[in-house]
């Protein structure tokens, strides 16, 4: 079993790349494989060319091709990214446009096609913020997070199921007993997720609810 954690977080010292970090150890504890892809180290071109749309002239572009590989060797995709101005980074929606939809056409979601290259793979989103979590739900950021990103990709590209966990009130200075209690909890998720991949879905009372 192998887990995929792609990492959009610009900085070395953050809170995500702790994330990333603690998900790996303990996906590896359990028994199971775990890779990082720090987008941002790597250098990955979030934006979409025009010869990359969708059609019979579509010519994987190489590193996109390399993202591909990953994936198609992972049964986890774990999605790790920081909110910023309700959204998430360029660099992880750009993963999403050439990545996770290359060569997926329009028609094709409209048909509920599932993409080929994610089918039936499981979904993991942990996002940070440094607004609590009432404040983006005063502004409709928290439904409009769940409906575009959760919802949609799970659906749209045909993944076995999505969870999600979000961690507010991620700032500069944060007390360390907050830091251990959130990386305990992504410890925990990881153990959970790499449960199902190994046994199936877990009964509901023995995982930790999702935050959306």
């Amino acid at each position: 079993m192998r887990h995929l954690v792609v990492l959009g977080h610009p900085r070395a010292d953050s809170f995500n790349h702790a994330i990333a970090k603690t998900w790996c150890e303990e996906a590896e504890e359990f028994g199971q494989v775990a890779v990082v892809d720090d987008l941002y180290q790597r250098g990955f071109d979030p934006a979409l060319k025009a010869k990359e749309m969708p059609g019979p002239d579509y010519l994987v572009p190489w590193d996109v091709s390399h993202s591909l590989t990953q994936i198609a060797s992972s049964d986890m995709l774990v999605l790790v990214y920081p909110i910023w101005f309700g959204m998430p980074p360029a660099i992880v929606k750009g993963y999403v446009d050439r990545v996770l939809g290359a060569n997926f056409s329009a028609e094709e979601v409209k048909a509920n096609l599932p993409n080929p290259e994610l089918s039936g793979k499981r979904l993991t989103i942990i996002s940070t913020s440094a607004a609590t979590r009432p404040w983006l739900e005063e502004r409709g950021q928290w439904l409009a997070l769940k409906q575009a990103f959760d919802t949609y990709l799970t659906r749209a590209l045909g993944f076995a199921d999505c969870h999600h966990i979000h961690f507010d009130a991620i700032v500069p200075g944060l007390k360390q007993r907050f830091v251990d209690e959130h990386l305990e909890v992504v410890r925990q998720t990881a153990r959970e997720r790499g449960a199902v991949l190994k046994y199936g879905n877990l009964p509901p009372r023995l995982m930790r609810p999702p935050d959306f």
